[in-house]
């Protein structure tokens, strides 16, 4: 997922709209003006003529895409054309510019991913040299990332439990020269007993994963949900309801893949990474609805259901996230369908204790093209997740405001870091789409990327 060599011999891409077909078209010679008519091209989106010289050969392309509607809907819409052109380096020809230039060329890169570990999916053959005004290195960063977050998420979970998730963990660190440390099976009981109380029904014992990185800079504390796989434990998910479940560690992939841009990118942060890796699963020792835990941080929480799991493991770690003087702590997990319900699969909603994060947030994630929509940290609804028994319930009844409920119930857990921010991510695409094929996704890292200078200058 890197552009051509900027020496590499290209022919130009013409990028076309329905809107602007008539005038490109009349710019041409009236050979090609002839071969481009007989074509019947009209510019929608994903379409491509190959136009041929004066002895056949191919000397460039037109691609379409589409009209000022499809754009709007479709991001990524130039990613489209990549697949249907042939072998060799591309230029585009095109008046895009600034953030239109970049999101075309990012999703030209976004649409090399392949999916390996199982099948030969070979990648397409054309490739991009990165359109002069844009920062490659940052594209191809940035596309690094998503890559990972994709791989991690994709892979099932009998190769991607909590050992593997370590290593994926320890290979990043390795490559960007940061530290890791684990604590594992029964030495959380002390410090992380949800974590441990979680994860011990699984012989793949459960851990929390600590990633740092940076000497200088504000302090940022990333919190990804690891949930490997997720039965719904005693309260066991039916069938057809576990079939996407090794996407349940899609909080820890996403966060791994935006600790990777910011690591590859050099950025003036103290970095560190807490993800609470474990497989919630069904045996003797797993936890039971009705029981009473006890957090890290001292308040109780009254197990309504065992399918609730993920803030549970979350709470734990957003603990210590708070206790280490953080300037910002950000959580991302697969955590409701609440959420997908609310939103759809394709927009991340979040929640933010500060204004000014979320405006410069909701700036950025426009211009990468990565959509996130804010949701209230109600108070009202505080009182939903107290149960009387315990400080907190961790499933409250009513079936309202599943979202909402779930980021009041991780508040409680960050008392000491004024700005948290926590993101309610899908990590699937359930269809394929330009530059994002069906599968696992990233998931408003773009834009955290894209918006986390500006955030920590203040």
């Amino acid at each position: 997922m890197t552009f051509a060599s900027s020496d590499a011999p290209t022919r130009p891409l013409h990028l076309v709209s329905k809107e602007g077909l008539e005038d490109w078209r009349l710019g041409l010679d009236a050979r090609a003006q002839a071969f481009v008519q007989a074509s019947a091209f009209s510019a929608g989106a994903g379409q491509v003529v190959l136009i041929p010289g004066e002895t056949g050969e191919v000397v460039a392309a037109a691609g379409g895409v589409g009209d000022a509607k499809t754009r709007a809907r479709k991001r990524f819409v130039v990613a489209g054309l990549r697949a249907n052109l042939p072998e060799g380096a591309w230029e585009f020809q095109t008046s895009l510019e600034g953030d239109d230039l970049a999101e075309a060329a990012l999703g030209w890169l976004l649409a090399g991913y392949r999916f390996e570990k199982y099948a030969a999916a070979p990648p397409p053959k054309a490739m991009l040299v990165a359109p002069k005004g844009v920062d490659a290195a940052l594209l191809e960063r940035v596309a690094a990332g998503e890559a990972l977050t994709r791989n991690l998420i994709n892979t099932p979970a009998n190769d991607m439990g909590p050992d593997e998730l370590e290593a994926a963990a320890r290979d990043l660190a390795t490559a960007h020269g940061a530290e890791v440390s684990v604590t594992a099976g029964k030495a959380l009981e002390e410090g992380y007993p949800l974590i441990h109380t979680v994860g011990r029904a699984s012989p793949r014992a459960p851990r929390l994963i600590e990633m740092t990185w940076g000497s200088e800079g504000p302090r940022v504390t990333l919190v990804g949900k690891g949930v490997c796989f997720d039965t719904g434990g005693l309260n066991l998910k039916p069938g057809a309801s576990m079939g996407l479940m090794k996407k349940d560690m899609g909080g820890a992939a996403n966060v791994l893949g935006l600790a990777h841009m910011i690591m590859d990118g050099a950025a003036p942060v103290r970095l560190r990474v807490l993800i609470p890796a474990v497989e919630n699963a069904v045996a003797g020792d797993a936890f039971r609805p009705g029981d009473i835990l006890t957090s890290r941080k001292g308040l109780t929480v009254e197990i309504n259901n065992t399918d609730a799991e993920g803030r549970l493991v979350l709470a734990d770690a957003l603990s210590l996230a708070d206790e280490g003087a953080s300037d910002l702590i950000i959580s991302m997990a697969t955590l409701t369908g609440a959420a997908r319900v609310a939103v759809g699969p394709d927009i991340a909603p979040y929640y933010a204790t500060d204004a000014s994060d979320a405006a410069a947030l909701e700036a950025a994630a426009a211009m990468v093209r990565d959509p996130v929509w804010r949701m209230p940290f109600w108070l009202p609804y505080e009182t939903m997740i107290e149960p009387g028994i315990a400080d907190l319930d961790n499933s409250p009844s009513g079936g309202f405001a599943g979202s909402i409920t779930a980021a009041l119930f991780l508040r409680r857990f960050v008392t000491e870091t004024p700005r948290y921010m926590h993101f309610d991510v899908f990590g699937w695409s359930p269809s394929a789409e330009p530059g994002r094929p069906k599968g696992g996704a990233g998931q408003a890292i773009r834009a955290l990327y894209q918006a986390l200078p500006g955030m920590l200058e203040k």
